[in-house]
């Protein structure tokens, strides 16, 4: 399965994002994932619009972002205006699903829904053919270099036979690395968000590169069942 590497800019120093975005740009990224946090839905504070709009200016990669946010509705305008190209919401903080992703849409993004760990994907029966992609947490948000949730695998195999469509994107975001890509691109996944595994290494290209041939390679995790 064809799959797309998206670096998270939460694992990258943030005294140098200008030539953090550039190494893995030219490294092979596909996307560039930002997660935007508000200190309440998460416990931490990242960035917001505005550096949005000063990151875009630097790099050609489309921008993806995911809000962790309690309220996501006043940030969508200031994102498209941004260059976002992708939004994903939380689906246990938005009370109007329906009307957040329908305006994020027109506003010229991809609509996404985002969905912690804990959180089922029967919550998402009555929305996907809302939605562009589906962003499934494999660790508890708001924090970067967690363990991989292993019995996320099983969620991505039945989120994929229950789109019962191929286009709709699944992304996977924490704990991404070569060990758990295959399993993660088997089950179905489509986008891969890593952070600490390409931002943690030295060499941004070597690192992209090594979890390419590792999600076409497949399965890892000995004694894991998907």
């Amino acid at each position: 399965m064809t799959f797309r590497l998206a670096p998270s800019l939460l694992s990258a120093d943030f005294s140098r994002l200008d030539r953090e975005i550039a190494e893995v740009e030219s490294g092979g990224a596909d996307l560039l994932h930002l997660d935007v946090m508000d200190g309440h839905f998460v416990p931490n504070l990242t960035f917001g619009p505005p550096v949005i709009a000063a990151l875009a200016s630097s790099t050609a990669l489309p921008l993806d972002a995911h809000l962790m946010v309690t309220n996501a509705d006043p940030l969508l305008s200031p994102l498209a205006a941004a260059g976002v190209a992708r939004v994903a919401v939380h689906v246990e903080a938005c009370p109007h699903l329906h009307r957040t992703l329908s305006t994020i849409r027109d506003l010229g993004m991809a609509p996404g829904v985002a969905l912690n760990p804990s959180t089922p994907i029967s919550l998402l029966e009555e929305i996907l053919e809302s939605v562009d992609f589906v962003l499934v947490m494999s660790v508890n948000p708001g924090f970067g270099g967690q363990r991989f949730i292993p019995h996320t695998l099983s969620k991505i195999v039945r989120l994929r036979a229950l789109a019962d469509r191929d286009v709709l994107d699944i992304s996977v975001d924490g704990g991404v690395d070569t060990d758990t890509i295959g399993p993660l691109v088997q089950a179905g996944a489509t986008t891969l968000v890593a952070g600490s595994s390409v931002f943690g290494r030295t060499d941004r290209r070597a690192a992209l590169s090594e979890l390419r041939a590792s999600g076409a390679e497949g399965p890892g995790l000995q004694g894991e069942t998907i």
